[in-house]
C-alpha cells in the first residue's frame, strides 16, 4: 500500500484555489473532527488514508484528480449509522466547504455527484467516478486479516442494533453485491480485488 499523507494532501489541493491558509486549516480541522468522532470504528481517518492510497494507486486513469480528492475528502464527513441521508447531508457540506475556497459551480457539482454516486455504487457514464467507487469498495478485496478488522468494525458502528436486526440486514447487503456479475466496474479494480472480495464475502456470510 502507498504510504499517503492525508493533511499534506488537503492542503495541496485547496492551496490550488485559495491562499487564504487560515481558512484551510479551518476546514481541515473540520474534516479531522468528524472523521475522527465517536463511534467512527470504521468510516474514520484510516479509512480516509486506504481510499487516498488507492486513489493514487490509479492515478493516470483519473481525469480530473482534484474533484475525485475533493470527493474523498467530504463523502463520509457525515456519517449516522442509523440514518439514510448521510451521502446526501456529506454532499452538501461539500459544497458548502467548496464553495468557500472558490472551487467552479461546474467542479463543485462534480463532485457532488461523485460523493452521491457512493449511495449506491451503480455504474456511472464518469469514469472518474466508477474509479472512486470501486476505491470505496476496494477494502472488500483486502487480505483476510484487514478485511476481518473492516467488518468488526463496521460491526461496532451499528452497535445499537442487536444480531438479530443486524444480521440479516447485513447478509442482505452481502448478498448484494455477490448478485452483481461484476463488484467492481473498472478493469483495473476487478484485476486487483474480485476474486478476493467476493472469498470475503462468502467468508463472512457463513460467519453471520
Amino acid at each position: 500500500m502507498l504510504q499517503v499523507n492525508l493533511k499534506e494532501t488537503y492542503y495541496s489541493v485547496v492551496n490550488s484555489y485559495t491562499k487564504d491558509s487560515l481558512l484551510t486549516e479551518s476546514l481541515w480541522k473540520e474534516i479531522e473532527s468528524h472523521y475522527s468522532a465517536k463511534g467512527r470504528h470504521y468510516h474514520d481517518l484510516r479509512h480516509l488514508e486506504h481510499l487516498l492510497a488507492e486513489v493514487e494507486s490509479c492515478k493516470s486513469l483519473i481525469y480530473d484528480r482534484d474533484r475525485v480528492l475533493f470527493a474523498l475528502f467530504y463523502h463520509d464527513i457525515i456519517y449516522k449509522a442509523t440514518a439514510k441521508d448521510n451521502e446526501e447531508k456529506s454532499a452538501d457540506a461539500a459544497v458548502l466547504a467548496l464553495s468557500r475556497i472558490g472551487l467552479s459551480p461546474e467542479k463543485i457539482e462534480k463532485c457532488r455527484a461523485i460523493i452521491l454516486a457512493t449511495k449506491s455504487h451503480a455504474v456511472s457514464p464518469d469514469n472518474d467516478t466508477n474509479l472512486f467507487t470501486d476505491a470505496d469498495l476496494s477494502i472488500l478485496g483486502s487480505d483476510r486479516e484487514e478485511y476481518s478488522r473492516y467488518f468488526k468494525n463496521v460491526r461496532k458502528e451499528y452497535s445499537v442494533y442487536p444480531d438479530l436486526l443486524y444480521n440479516p440486514g447485513r447478509k442482505k447487503v452481502l448478498m448484494h453485491f455477490l448478485g452483481m456479475e461484476n463488484i467492481f466496474k473498472t478493469e483495473f479494480f476487478r484485476e486487483k480485488y474480485e476474486e478476493r472480495a467476493r472469498e470475503n464475502l462468502k467468508n463472512e456470510i457463513r460467519i453471520l
